[in-house]
């Protein structure tokens, strides 16, 4: 039986889509090294992967004496990761990035096992650009990601399965209103979160109003027409109910929605929170028909609701521009990528 080790962590975006991926790796034994992390809590539903935990070293992109530390922590994970890396003997590591797979990487180039990684944005996050280095191909969602580079792949997001398996949520709903979505990624979004909750009267006077929050943000909310939870395993349920979903614009979420084809608000972190990559796929998408972006400096809840008549009213030009992508086809081409090795 061939080996594999998947890596990836920090948030849900580095890990679920290395699910996908091993969802088809049946002639595989599969193991996840990862940090204690929320990989490792997410692990723990997949009980035929095995899970090795190492240290994870984060670069601080502001000026801080922690970063004078990271050759020195860098070096122990790297140790690490080469101890699970010889005692496992794996024919080929899947990298889906997040710092924790840096020094996975850099230990998979020494020990001579083929690195194989995945960049979800438009442009490459930093431990991606480290990564690329010591992999041997760079798969990625977007072609505009894989110009210019010969060791870069064009593969589509993978996405797991279960995700078009979802069930209309069965609530008290007004029929006669469009469903949305509020969403802010498996760590919640403080800034859609605290919008939804200072205007639901506003929101549910024309929408059903479904609300993930993140576990850091919950309130117990009761109120007509909204339905709030902190986090959602079921989170098929929630998309096929939803008409419209309001989100931020990490890559794995927002390339899940567009398989799915629901018209979306994104509204992407901000710069001076993160280094812009989620709203370069934000306008990507904008761009292509898929939705409306909406920079959080200048969004308000007048024109949240303003954006969401107009994304409703025109839902199905929305959905036909989404038609015109392929669907999920990424998981086969990364699988067949990693069954060379």
């Amino acid at each position: 039986m061939k080996k594999i080790v998947l890596c990836g962590g920090g948030t849900a975006g580095h890990v679920y889509p290395a699910l996908a991926v091993a969802e088809k790796l049946k002639e595989y034994e599969i193991h996840f090294i990862g940090s204690d992390g929320i990989e490792k809590e997410i692990l723990k539903a997949y009980p035929n992967i095995v899970y090795h935990q190492i240290s994870a070293v984060k670069l601080e992109r502001k000026l801080t004496l922690k970063n004078l530390l990271i050759p020195i922590k860098l070096f122990r994970s790297i140790r690490q990761a080469k101890k699970v890396l010889k005692e496992v003997c794996p024919n080929v590591i899947f990298s889906k990035g997040g710092f924790v797979s840096v020094p996975v990487a850099i230990a998979g180039k020494v020990l001579k096992i083929p690195v194989i990684s995945h960049e979800s944005d438009l442009s490459f996050g930093l431990a991606n650009k480290i990564i690329l280095r010591f992999c041997t191909k760079m798969c990625t969602t977007f072609p505009e990601t894989a110009q210019g580079n010969v060791k870069c792949i064009c593969t589509g997001q993978p996405i797991r399965e279960n995700v078009f398996n979802g069930k209309i949520l069965d609530l008290n709903f007004d029929k006669n209103k469009p469903t949305v979505l509020i969403l802010g990624g498996s760590l919640g979004a403080k800034f859609l979160n605290d919008l939804a909750f200072d205007n639901i009267e506003k929101l549910t006077k024309n929408f059903n109003i479904l609300h993930i929050c993140g576990k850091k943000n919950y309130q117990k909310i009761q109120h007509e027409n909204y339905h709030l939870t902190h986090y959602a395993e079921n989170i098929a349920d929630y998309y096929k109910t939803a008409d419209i979903v309001i989100s931020r614009a990490g890559s794995g979420v927002i390339n899940e929605l567009l398989a799915l084809e629901k018209p979306m608000l994104l509204v992407p972190l901000s710069r001076k929170c993160s280094r812009g990559d989620q709203i370069e796929n934000a306008k990507l998408f904008e761009k292509k028909g898929y939705a409306i972006c909406l920079e959080e400096e200048n969004c308000n809840i007048e024109e949240i609701i303003e954006n969401l008549q107009k994304i409703s009213k025109n839902k199905q030009n929305f959905i036909k521009n989404m038609k015109k992508t392929a669907k999920n086809s990424a998981v086969t081409k990364i699988v067949e990528i990693l069954s060379e090795f």
